[in-house]
């Protein structure tokens, strides 16, 4: 079968991927994030899948499970692992419209990592349509809180992948088109100063600030930063009074490194900060945590098999390590295939300016088509 025969059209794939990118998904807003769920499911469903709702827990929303019919179906295969959180708050979509420009079309979450995810669904629609069976069963698992980590569905995705041979991950391509053959390990904190407070007028002497204290830990922090781990305070909330010494002052911290090692010696330096300055109480406490994901023979038998399809297709498919993590972490460091971002080529992921090469659409299509029918 020549993957380049299969009637994968660009206006056709954008008409179907725009609801997706209207229907605003931030991780945060649970009810958002199902409503996103059921649009894929239908999708799904209407393809032929059996679906199963996975109800959402930790105040997240919930995940789909879609199975293919197969003559091997149960047996292990293929899992296709996917989120449809996004960061963009809703109302996002008044100052990042869906629009096609210049070869671009623009939304919030259309390239992290909605257009990959209905790449992979139409990739699969279209092989149905053919009549054409995979070596191996499909499943597909959509999922609702990567942006923040991860942590109400690893185990979730850590099970379903210990049931399949492979895990493909459509996250968005690399900068030059590459996939991701390993990525880097990350750990989140939270830090909390503890301050005393006061009226900020007439009592200022006597109250002990938290958002102070905060403001020198982040210099702290930051200034950890180095060749083998990095640190980066993200988000801060403190304060309710102008007139008041804040009492408390909270904090997020992401922490990188290439090896668990690094990351392991990073993970100490945070939780060492925990302690009292200047009778401001200051405890560190970590949050998620994603592996080291180093490539294997496995992960780089499935890329190889990947390359040679992209020549097939007409572009060359790099590959490396990557930083920013993602649900592949998981699976790739529990020693399973992995092969991740083979999704749509685009730029400006998490801006206001994000969006995909729409020529990219029919080009990773026929690339997921390709894998589906190929691997064994």
């Amino acid at each position: 079968m020549n993957i380049k025969d299969l009637p994968f059209d660009t206006e056709t794939m954008l008409a179907g991927l725009k609801p997706w990118i209207l229907c605003e998904s931030p991780t945060f807003d649970a009810a958002a994030v199902d409503r996103m769920m059921d649009l894929a499911a239908y999708e799904l469903a209407a393809i032929g899948a059996e679906i199963e709702r996975i109800p959402g827990r930790m105040g997240f929303g919930g995940s789909v499970r879609a199975r293919f019919p197969h003559k091997d179906f149960g047996k292990p295969g293929i899992l296709i692992s996917g989120h449809l959180d996004t960061v963009h708050p809703i109302g996002t979509l008044e100052k990042n419209p869906w629009r096609i420009e210049d070869g671009r079309c623009y939304g919030p979450g259309i390239q992290d990592m909605k257009g990959g995810n209905y790449v992979s669904l139409d990739a699969i629609r279209q092989l149905i349509r053919a009549g054409i069976e995979t070596p191996l069963p499909i499943t597909v698992l959509f999922t609702p809180d990567e942006e923040v980590g991860t942590p109400s569905t690893r185990e979730l995705i850590e099970m379903e992948a210990r049931k399949n041979k492979v895990v493909l991950v459509p996250e968005p391509a690399r900068p030059d088109g590459g996939a991701v053959t390993g990525r880097y390990a990350i750990a989140r904190f939270n830090v909390k100063t503890a301050g005393r407070p006061s009226h900020a007028g007439w009592a200022l002497k006597d109250g002990r600030s938290a958002i102070a204290a905060m403001a020198r830990k982040v210099l702290e922090i930051e200034s950890m930063t180095g060749e083998d781990c990095t640190f980066s305070v993200g988000v801060i909330h403190a304060g309710q009074w102008v007139n008041c010494v804040s009492s408390t002052c909270d904090a997020e911290v992401l922490s990188m490194a290439k090896r668990q090692a690094d990351l392991d010696h990073g993970v100490e330096r945070m939780l060492a900060l925990s302690g009292e300055e200047n009778d401001v109480v200051i405890e560190v406490t970590r949050g998620v945590t994603r592996p080291v994901w180093e490539p294997d023979a496995g992960t780089m038998a499935v890329y190889e098999l990947a390359r040679g399809i992209a020549g097939e297709i007409g572009f060359e498919l790099t590959h490396a390590s990557a930083g920013g993590g993602s649900d592949g972490n998981f699976t790739g460091a529990l020693g399973i295939p992995t092969l991740d971002s083979i999704g749509v080529r685009g730029a400006g992921l998490h801006t206001l300016g994000e969006h995909i090469e729409t020529d990219s659409l029919v080009e990773r299509a026929q690339l997921m088509a390709g894998l589906l029918t190929r691997l064994t």
